[in-house]
């Protein structure tokens, strides 16, 4: 009988109250510690993830951290591609009679089903509903699923399916828990997307940015350079490094700053500046951002320097052709009196003896009638715009020609013109009505500078020889006179088309610009010398053809 109340003592009294206690207490202990192990797994799952991680990687890290409170042999992962729903990363690797890697049928699909009710399912394989996958998950001995959808903005786009060989069961935390951790693959996936996405742009920008031909700066606004594309180092091939240089020093020092105007004004601004021996178009566009504030600047750079030698052709072209058509008309309202001139002028000279006074005032006539002809013919051969066709034409008869047609005015102008032609020069392949342009150029720049000079002695001297430069054979034409020069930092800019040192009335700057492509055009190339106050010299250089026979060639 005391025993038997003892027991009732024990087991309903406070031994039992004890039990009981110690009994809840441990099991509430166990609770949190599974919680507090839940929240450590998600939380080591968004540390743990990185952008570069791959898919599998993550699938692996996720499933080792709830084996250690879970029951469970393998997860799964797939996505929404369109109209399918894609099998596309499974941990550990799928068995042999697993759903494969790849679309999954959309017939009687359990995953199918997850996707469009976008609401969780704990799925056993022993339910009353079988599915398409039943079969496949009682072949790898998986009793039940968790399938959660993974949703970004209100839309499903995958689903990721956590399996289990023993768990029949589960409670309402296992299930807010499983919750959880979807939501977190969920954003850890679309951050993965997001970052691959501007990854992506970012280099599909980069790549244009550096396919550019043309030179592209990104420019802060205190001028600082922080970007320059491939393309820019064609200007500055010593610079290995053009970031962090100032813009003003590397392309305004001595021209118009469209820069600063457009980080001014915050609009669009423009100028041509000179980059080495480059004319070029400079835009500068100001960069806002999303509030609206100016915060960069974008510097684009266009090589126009052919575009403005054929514009300069063009202008002298017209040029030319303007005075062709005045060259036409003059001659043929001159050619008939003149004819008339020179006919009489012979008839009265047969009538008069040689010891006759008038005799030698009819040959002046006569002669100044055939020096106007001549006049007039170099006139309409300079002149002439027809389609360029290179032949063998001679240098030295270039020179003769030219100074047919301006020698005079510049002997009227007291200027002393010295010719040292090279009688053995051979012939050279171009076009001898623009060689004859070049070397009219270059007599008219050397009478200007002559011009302005208060020497005495103007002199004009031109060479013609032959010399071999870098190996090659050519024929070299050199007009020297001792006019006023120029500072040497002005050689270098000469031949930019549209620069010149002379005033408006003058010069365009187009002369040399054009006699420089002509030059080129002719397999050769112009150079100058000038020294200020002392004159200034230009040497036209153009190959000799090697397929000619100098000797038969050369003119006497």
């Amino acid at each position: 009988m005391r025993n038997r109340e003892e027991m009732i003592t024990f087991l309903t009294g406070v031994q039992s109250s004890k039990r009981n206690y110690y009994t809840e207490l441990k099991k509430t202990v166990s609770e949190l510690q599974k919680k507090n192990t839940q929240l450590e797994i998600i939380n080591d799952v968004m540390k743990g993830f990185n952008i570069e991680m791959s898919m599998d990687d993550m699938l692996k890290n996720v499933f080792e951290k709830l084996q250690t409170i879970f029951s469970i042999h393998q997860i799964s992962l797939s996505v929404v591609e369109g109209r399918n729903l894609v099998r596309t990363n499974v941990f550990p690797s799928p068995a042999e009679h697993f759903i494969p890697l790849g679309p999954i049928p959309d017939k009687n699909s359990l995953y199918w089903h997850v996707v469009r009710s976008g609401k969780p399912l704990f799925y056993r394989t022993s339910d009353e509903h079988t599915w398409r996958e039943n079969e496949s998950l009682k072949k790898i001995g998986l009793k039940s699923l968790f399938l959660f959808p993974l949703v970004n903005k209100g839309k499903v786009f995958g689903l990721l399916a956590i399996g289990s060989k023993t768990m029949d069961e589960h409670t309402p935390s296992d299930l807010t828990f499983f919750q959880q951790l979807s939501d977190q693959v969920a954003v850890c996936m679309e951050n993965a997307r997001l970052y691959n996405e501007v990854l992506e742009t970012k280099k599909h920008w980069e790549e244009t940015f550096q396919a550019v031909s043309e030179a592209i700066f990104t420019v802060g606004v205190d001028g600082n350079i922080l970007q320059a594309n491939l393309a820019a180092y064609q200007y500055f091939p010593e610079n290995s490094k053009l970031s962090g240089r100032q813009v003003e020093e590397l392309l305004f020092q001595k021209e118009d700053n469209p820069f600063r105007t457009s980080m001014i004004t915050k609009a669009p601004s423009t100028a041509e500046i000179n980059l080495r021996d480059k004319v070029c178009e400079c835009y500068s566009y100001p960069v806002f951002d999303d509030a609206d504030h100016l915060y960069a600047g974008i510097i684009y750079i266009k090589d126009v320097t052919a575009k403005r030698k054929i514009e300069a052709q063009l202008i002298q072209s017209g040029k030319l052709a303007a005075i062709g058509e005045m060259a036409a008309g003059v001659a043929h309202e001159l050619n008939n009196p003149l004819t008339a001139v020179m006919g009489n002028a012979q008839l009265l000279l047969r009538k008069l003896d040689l010891s006759d006074p008038q005799h030698k005032l009819l040959e002046n006539i006569y002669e100044c009638g055939k020096r106007s002809k001549t006049i007039i013919r170099n006139l309409l051969t300079f002149s002439r715009q027809e389609e360029v066709l290179f032949e063998q034409c001679s240098m030295n008869e270039a020179v003769q020609q030219v100074l047919g047609l301006v020698g005079n005015q510049l002997r009227k102008m007291m200027i002393d013109i010295e010719t040292d032609l090279d009688d053995s020069l051979p012939f050279i392949e171009g076009s001898n009505q623009q060689i004859g342009q070049i070397i009219l150029n270059l007599l008219l720049n050397a009478k200007d500078a002559l011009e302005d000079s208060d020497k005495s002695n103007k002199k004009i001297h031109i060479h013609t020889g032959r010399e071999t430069i870098e190996g090659v054979q050519s024929v070299v034409l050199t007009v020297t006179d001792n006019g006023t020069g120029m500072e040497e930092a002005l050689v270098a800019d000469i031949f930019h088309p549209f620069f010149t040192t002379k005033n408006a009335v003058k010069g365009t700057g187009l002369g040399l610009s054009v006699s420089l492509g002509i030059a080129e055009a002719h397999g050769g190339t112009l150079k100058a010398e000038s020294k200020l106050e002392c004159g200034s010299s230009f040497k036209l250089i153009l190959p000799i053809p090697s397929s000619i026979n100098l000797s038969s060639l050369s003119l006497r």
